[in-house]
């Protein structure tokens, strides 16, 4: 039986991040994957000849961004889409009202100013927070400081539980009132037109994965560590597991002995999100040609709320939209014509018959996903930052974790799955590993595999 220096469980982005850094060192190292594919929550489907990605989408923020410099230094190309993290305003945004009309220039404006006096009134209300005060507690507080009239009130509730829903994948109560503290955006957002698994599939190309190997047990010793998967043993000095939270949570992955309270305490007091994609595309137009987003206030957005035109990847008009949180826990158990049906009637409560019948689309259903229970982690009521970081250990010096649950600084992210794997690495070889080197690596391979 081969013994590694390291096992890696899981091959998404943390996963492939960490074991390229320590095979570049010279390790001898082994990756565990439960699917049939490399990426993890990084999901790009080309059946249809252009890329749709199912899961992440966006770098967002490039400013001082280790992962954007990455992207750079690999050479792959990207479209700048700075509306992904739920902003109010900042692009075009075709805005409707609470009963479905469009919204003019005056009207916008002043929606946008409403929310921000209310966000600054949040911003206060959050750090005079208590200990067990929700997202929600502190949202209602705002409101009722900000002296607007009940439908202006009415409206910004719902953009704030839908901002919750979109970022965290959680229901509004269910965040801790610092939920949000870690969601500045620095810089553009992009996203990616070749597809976003195009990182993880370049980063570990080489390297020794072997898929459909679900990992079902891992035990330490002082002697090191054994996995379990597939009824098969594999023993090495040490292990990193990335799966997600949700299946941490699932406990399917038998620990031996059990998990310190360091670790399983985080375990269980962070949350796992639900975050659904909804991908509908239209032999024509309907919206704006200039529109980033299409979205609907107040009523008319209870459900469908927001709509981001995506054409740009396929070349066809194309939207997506979101069901997130409770929401999106009751829709990923309707069939996917309910589903199309009902996000193309909410878009018609808004422009009429312009909204043709779709030719196309593309639904997810991460909550029922067995590799990972769920979108990304949140800071649920009872949690704190520091749960995120306290998460990746290490455990007896051999069980280490790493993903984007495990990163305080702004988890839920590819760049936190990155930079979680960069930080298992490093602290199993004891020294730094440049990113700079790290990507030149990569690029230094694949150039003499071309030759």
């Amino acid at each position: 039986m081969t013994r590694f220096d390291t096992i890696v469980v899981g091959a998404g982005m943390s996963g492939m991040t960490s074991a390229r850094m320590l095979a570049d060192a010279g390790q001898r190292v082994v990756v565990l994957e439960g699917r049939d594919r490399i990426g993890g929550r990084m999901n790009t489907d080309r059946a249809s000849g252009f890329p749709v990605d199912l899961g992440a989408s966006w770098i967002h923020g490039i400013d001082g961004s280790p992962l954007w410099d990455l992207t750079q230094a690999l050479g792959i190309p990207t479209l700048e889409y700075t509306v992904g993290s739920f902003q109010v305003g900042g692009r075009p945004i075709e805005n409707f009202d609470g009963d479905g009309a469009a919204m003019d220039a005056a009207a916008t404006a002043q929606w946008i100013a409403d929310v921000d006096e209310a966000d600054r009134l949040l911003v206060e209300e959050i750090a005079s927070s208590a200990p067990g005060d929700t997202y929600l507690d502190v949202t209602e507080r705002a409101l009722d400081r900000s002296g607007l009239d009940a439908e202006r009130i009415d409206e910004i509730r719902e953009f704030f539980r839908h901002r919750v829903e979109e970022q965290c994948g959680a229901w509004i109560g269910d965040l801790d009132a610092h939920g949000l503290d870690e969601d500045a955006i620095d810089g553009d957002e992009v996203i990616f037109p070749r597809g976003y698994d195009e990182l993880p599939r370049r980063i570990g190309a080489g390297l020794d994965v072997r898929l459909n190997h679900t990992v079902t047990g891992v035990s330490r010793s002082a002697s090191g560590v054994v996995v379990t998967a597939e009824g098969e043993d594999f023993t090495a000095d040490r292990v990193i597991v990335t799966v997600p939270l949700g299946v941490l949570k699932t406990g399917r992955i038998a620990f031996t002995p059990p998990l310190p309270d360091e670790v399983s305490g985080p375990i269980e007091r962070l949350g796992m999100g639900v975050f659904n994609k909804v991908f509908v595309q239209f032999p024509e137009r309907f919206w704006n040609e200039d529109s980033y987003v299409i979205r609907a206030l107040g009523e008319a957005g209870e459900h469908w709320h927001s709509w981001y035109d995506v054409s740009a990847v396929s070349g066809l008009p194309t939207l997506l939209t979101f069901a997130a949180g409770p929401f999106g826990r009751r829709m990923q158990e309707l069939s996917d014509e309910d589903v199309v049906a009902d996000s193309v009637a909410a878009l018609r409560a808004l422009y009429g018959t312009r909204v043709p019948a779709p030719t196309a689309h593309w639904i997810t259903r991460w909550g029922q996903d067995r590799f990972s229970d769920g979108s990304y982690s949140h800071l649920a009521v009872g949690s704190s930052h520091h749960d995120h970081d306290a998460l990746a250990g290490p455990v007896d010096d051999v069980l280490h974790f790493a993903g984007e649950a495990t990163w305080g600084e702004e988890p839920a992210t590819v760049g936190a799955a990155f930079y979680s794997g960069h930080r298992a690495a490093e602290r199993i070889l004891g020294r730094p590993v440049d990113l700079a080197a790290f990507a030149a690596a990569i690029r230094e391979r694949e150039q003499t595999a071309d030759r």
